[in-house]
């Protein structure tokens, strides 16, 4: 990642800063476990609770929405209160918020839940980042620290599939959320006696208008956006949306610059550095959640595999991105940092695009290689990214902009569900032709979504089932190519613009 010499610093290292290290791996690993588990899970959601196509949707985004509206709020407040005191809070909160979750009685509890859990985990992915600045000043040895925790955040994305399958196959999906609790219990246990704390020595107010125009900004932006994708742009609401989400971003920037203490200071973005590190996280997460979300429901509904048969059919995707983030710090000392990130996002892209020509019947070895080069160039694009940011940052602030690389890798997350899922979800609708005969309230249901049309196909005399099922493969497949086409030609755009704004080194 950065390419300097060891720097010269005023500050020791923590004696006890590799085991803290991995106390922040197994933090950042919750909040990507609690991501990728319930992908495999949304099918059994579909069964037992019947959402709607929108309110799947929700299930899927409510979380990444409302962590991304408040990462930066809650980045610079822990750099005030302590990053180490708000990890343990929000890690406190994100065990009760699992437990409603997992006990939901309809969709509406299920959307608040993941909502909840959104509002604690904005607490604990800043505090990750900051903390490693804090227990790493070494350049050298912080950029192999960055490589771990990354690679451990992948690594927990993997194991989300793999136990959530193992448990989904004997358990009911509210099982999946219950797997947050022993791993918080190890994380309360452990971080209070490793981790050191560490704050702003002179942090100011924390600036509560600030906090409400960076959440209404996000979340009403990328409402409309969701809402535009899925085909609602004539309704009056959406414009409105992203109008006064557009306005609230507008005047929230426009009072950090005249704040003495920021919330977030926007000028950081005047480094290309930085910028680009954001840029590119956004784009990466919008293609690889994406991908994820629609593969699962792929693997699953269309292919017929078993909840632990896909999980492992994934794999790929998240045994790359650990090998891409632990091998990061090498590649960009040897080719440098311009040059890794873009060839990252270009892979990466790639990798996606080859999705927008998979079949009902594809093999499966271009399925894997695919996830493979996917998972392995994100690694690469994400940990490099995460250095970017907190090399371009003054310590001081780390929490504020270890919030800008959190809330560019949750924002990706939720635009990745929400416009991919959302293309998805319209082209299927607007492609399935349902069989002569079926009755109209089946012929809506199937078009909700893919998981609606098998459930619908099951209470259909045989004949109309079948061809009902083979439409919906048809159609769900249908949008699935085309949304793969779309991501991979704005992780090629991104790419591009990493090229360029990494031009010139500061």
């Amino acid at each position: 990642m950065t390419t300097t010499a060891p720097a010269t610093t005023a500050h020791t290292s923590h004696p006890r800063r590799w085991i803290g290290l991995a106390v922040l791996v197994l933090a950042v690993s919750l909040v990507a476990i609690d991501a990728t588990v319930l992908s495999l899970a949304i099918p059994s959601i579909s069964e037992t609770l019947r959402p709607s196509g929108t309110q799947l949707l929700w299930i899927g985004d409510a979380y990444s929405f409302v962590l991304a509206g408040l990462l930066v709020s809650m980045g610079a407040l822990s750099d005030r209160i302590g990053r180490k005191k708000l990890l343990l809070i929000g890690s406190t909160a994100f065990g009760a918020a699992s437990l409603l979750a997992a006990y939901a009685p309809g969709p509406g509890w299920l959307i608040l839940a993941r909502a909840l859990l959104g509002v604690a985990g904005a607490t604990i992915m800043p505090s990750t980042l900051s903390l490693i600045r804090s227990l790493f000043p070494d350049d050298r040895e912080r950029a192999t620290a960055i490589g771990i925790w990354g690679a451990g955040a992948t690594a927990g994305a993997a194991l989300g599939p793999l136990v959530g399958g193992a448990l989904l196959e004997h358990f009911w999906w509210g099982s999946v959320f219950l797997l947050n609790l022993p791993v918080l219990a190890l994380l309360l246990v452990l971080g209070a006696w490793l981790l050191p704390e560490s704050r702003d020595p002179k942090p100011g107010r924390w600036d509560v208008l600030s906090v409400a125009l960076s959440m209404a900004g996000v979340i009403g932006v990328v409402y409309a956006i969701k809402e535009a994708a899925a085909g609602s742009l004539g309704h009056w609401y959406v414009p409105a949306a992203f109008l006064l989400g557009a306005a609230a971003l507008v005047l929230f920037v426009r009072r950090q610059l005249r704040l003495d203490t920021p919330l977030l200071d926007v000028r950081l973005f005047r480094d290309p550095r930085f910028t680009a590190a954001a840029l590119s996280s956004l784009c990466a997460l919008i293609g690889l959640s994406g991908v994820i979300f629609f593969m699962s429901q792929y693997l699953q509904l269309v292919r017929g595999y078993q909840p632990l048969t896909a999980g492992v059919a994934e794999l790929p995707a998240f045994a790359g991105a650990v090998i891409g983030g632990l091998l990061t710090a090498r590649l960009a000392r040897r080719i440098g940092t311009r040059a890794t990130l873009t060839i990252g996002l270009l892979v990466m892209g790639l990798g996606i695009g080859v999705l927008g020509w998979v079949h009902e019947d594809s093999t499966y070895l271009l399925l894997g290689t695919a996830f493979l080069a996917v998972g392995a160039a994100e690694g690469v694009v994400y940990t490099l990214a995460a250095d970017l940011v907190l090399t371009a940052a003054p310590a001081d602030k780390a929490g504020a902009a270890s919030a800008v690389s959190e809330t560019a890798y949750e924002l990706g997350t939720a635009l990745g569900i929400a416009l991919v899922g959302s293309v998805v979800t319209a082209i299927y609708a607007g492609t399935l032709t349902v069989p002569a005969g079926t009755d109209p309230a089946s012929a809506a249901a199937a078009k909700e979504s893919i998981g609606a049309a098998v459930e619908t196909a099951h209470t259909l005399p045989a004949e109309l089932g079948t061809s009902l099922l083979t439409n919906a493969n048809h159609a769900f497949v249908h949008g699935m190519n085309i949304a793969a086409l779309i991501a991979a030609a704005l992780l090629l755009a991104a790419a591009a613009a990493a090229w360029r704004l990494l031009r010139t080194k500061r």
